[in-house]
């Protein structure tokens, strides 16, 4: 006679089931929480990015009906919102493999959307003084994406005031 469903009562048990919370690592669950979210979030954005170039080439039939420029102008904005979209997923797929987030991707993220935005508020012939907010928030995040790339921890590996000695002497420049 099998006593398995006495032993699926004893899974259930107090002791047995605060023996187990005890022995629960924490950060494996954290790190298993997030692999699972990310993994939804990667499913969004695949299907975002295909519902939005669908609807991008769903707009060219437009050409038809409407004036070139006018649908020329959509398409442009739709494109640089689907790169966004790419950004976005890259800093996913990054954290995801990585665990750690790079400036760099998300500064080119918010560099993709304000480009996006200049691009619209011209084409809508905008507020100049909104269209001058936003060409001051591009050039702000611009010398951020330098500096993240100049100053990354990735590609530094002495002081940026060292000369290496032990190469030779090229052209006569040190």
């Amino acid at each position: 006679m099998s006593w398995q469903p006495l032993e699926s009562v004893r899974l259930f048990d107090g002791d047995v089931v605060w023996q187990r919370l005890s022995k629960l690592d924490l950060m494996e669950l954290w790190s298993w929480s997030i692999k699972g979210v990310l993994s939804l979030v990667i499913v969004m954005l695949l299907t975002a990015l295909t519902g939005g170039t669908l609807k991008t080439f769903w707009h060219i039939r437009l050409l038809v009906d409407h004036s070139a420029e006018v649908i020329l102008r959509q398409i442009i904005v739709n494109t640089l919102i689907l790169l966004a979209i790419v950004e976005v997923f890259k800093t996913t797929v990054t954290y995801f493999r990585e665990g750690r987030v790079k400036v760099t991707f998300i500064v080119d993220t918010i560099l993709v959307v304000m480009l996006t935005e200049v691009i619209s508020q011209w084409f809508k012939g905008g507020d100049w003084q909104a269209l001058t907010v936003l060409c001051g928030i591009v050039l702000v995040l611009g010398i951020v994406r330098v500096m993240a790339v100049r100053w990354s921890p990735a590609f530094r590996t002495e002081p940026h005031d060292s000369v290496p000695h032990d190469l030779p002497n090229q052209g006569g420049f040190r």
